[in-house]
């Protein structure tokens, strides 16, 4: 078995592109209209893939809390400067739950946690 991606709804397609591409670093693999009101794009390279969807009927969006999404950093001060100087808001830590990594979690357009994480 193989893990293939992460979906993700996104309530607005461009702002949660923007972060994806600009914050998280990932580059769009392939966008198309996947039926009346929706659009579909996939993010990343090789076997790192990010799913998003917009789907005009879907209202609401609820992320819920039991769901982290996380990504390596070389230098996890600079990403911390990164989103600062985006004013992205640093929800949980930084923290060092072992000698090994040390890691900070913001949250995407839609309200997603996502984990910046340097491993020592």
């Amino acid at each position: 078995m193989k893990f293939l991606w992460t979906t993700i709804l996104a309530k607005d397609m461009e702002e949660t592109l923007k972060f994806y591409q600009e914050v998280v670093g990932l580059k769009i693999d392939r966008r198309f209209n996947a039926g009346p009101g929706m659009e579909i794009c996939f993010l990343g390279e090789d076997d790192t893939k990010l799913e998003v969807i917009h789907n005009e009927k879907i209202k609401s969006i609820e992320p819920g809390n039991a769901v982290t999404l996380g990504f390596r950093v070389d230098s996890l001060d600079e990403m911390i400067k990164f989103v600062n100087e985006r004013g992205i808001e640093i929800k949980t830590g930084p923290v060092q739950p072992n000698p090994t990594v040390k890691y900070f979690i913001v949250q995407d357009p839609n309200g997603i946690k996502v984990q910046f994480a340097e491993q020592m």
